[in-house]
């Protein structure tokens, strides 16, 4: 999720949780611990530039992380209060923090990126996709929230805006069912059978989603509108080849470091990958595009095959047309 409303969460949790007197310092104090998880973006090599992708959601974000992660945030910020004269007592700092801390993995669980929540005991990401990386309507109810609270000096708004911030999560998943639902029949329509299918909100909503299914050797995409009532609507999108290290790179060395960055890579995409349809030189992960029905990826590696000894470079592709953002709108209204 954006770093706004991993704050937003983690400050209004602990906001919650805090005693009348301390209803600022327990605010600032789970914002900010929320946000100490992507700190593990800092973590880069210009040598590897695969590096950032295997330690992005990570250790920071696994369950264990939680209680060190606060430990570190309140060695940090009581000397800052005690600087300031708030006699805030090191435990109740240290429990706000971990309010706050508590709140990054599994909030970035709920999108559809993928958060190590078990590291190190299992090395699976988890990616329940009921949630945009950016939802502004989810954001707007932990704001408001939060801004009742300090302006009243209750803390019942800030209950109120995580049991609505729940329900919208919840909402979620329910969507989330429905796409999904309407997308296998409109592969069973098709006469096709789905050797994998993963579906994800689209940016900012969880009306409009990106379904992906392999059938054979090729990977359909459609996007999929779900509104109040009724089934799905499907908007069929486009087809690409899956990604075969044998017809696509039949001459790369075994034990180069781009054949080792191609299979890093795919493990990060789950094995989503095809070649770019622009670009014979670019690998895509073709989970994430633009717009939910087009084929061309979001992001992918450098193929220099004329230099195998070399990490390939990571690249991505945001170009946006009005023609695309007129198309995504059009779809997320549910128009013909």
């Amino acid at each position: 999720m954006d770093i706004l409303t991993h704050g937003l969460l983690g400050g209004t949790l602990a906001l919650a949780g805090s005693k009348k007197g301390e209803m600022r310092a327990a605010t600032t104090v789970g914002f900010l611990a929320a946000l100490l998880a992507d700190a593990d973006a800092l973590i880069q090599s210009a040598a590897d530039p695969l590096l950032t992708l295997e330690y992005h959601r990570q250790f920071t974000h696994s369950l264990i992380f939680i209680p060190v992660g606060a430990l570190l945030v309140a060695l940090l910020l009581w000397p800052a209060f005690r600087a300031s004269g708030h006699k805030l007592a090191f435990g109740r700092i240290y429990w706000y923090a971990l309010l706050g801390c508590a709140t990054s993995g599994l909030l970035d669980a709920c999108t559809s990126y993928g958060t190590h929540l078990l590291w190190p005991f299992a090395d699976e990401r988890i990616a329940w996709s009921i949630v945009s990386i950016f939802d502004p309507l989810f954001t707007l109810i932990l704001a408001a929230a939060m801004w009742a609270s300090l302006r009243w000096r209750k803390i019942l708004p800030a209950i109120l805006g995580l049991v609505l911030a729940t329900g919208y999560l919840s909402l979620g998943w329910v969507q989330h069912q429905r796409a999904e639902d309407a997308i296998r029949a409109a592969i069973l329509l098709r006469g096709h059978e789905p050797g994998r299918l993963t579906v994800k909100p689209t940016m900012g909503n969880i009306l409009l989603w990106r379904a992906i299914y392999r059938h054979g050797d090729a990977y359909h995409i459609d996007a999929v509108r779900v509104g109040p009532g009724g089934a799905g609507r499907i908007y069929p999108g486009g087809t690409v080849q899956a990604f075969d290290a044998l017809r696509d790179v039949p001459h790369l060395p075994a034990a180069s470091v781009l054949r080792e960055d191609i299979t890093r890579f795919e493990r990060f995409s789950e094995g989503y990958l095809a070649v770019h349809p622009e670009d014979s030189g670019l690998l895509g992960d073709v989970r994430y595009a633009i717009l939910p029905t087009a084929i061309r990826p979001l992001w992918g590696i450098r193929l220099d095959l004329q230099h195998p000894q070399n990490h390939a470079a990571f690249e991505t592709s945001r170009r946006v047309s009005r023609q695309d953002i007129d198309r995504f709108f059009s779809m997320l209204r549910g128009a013909d």
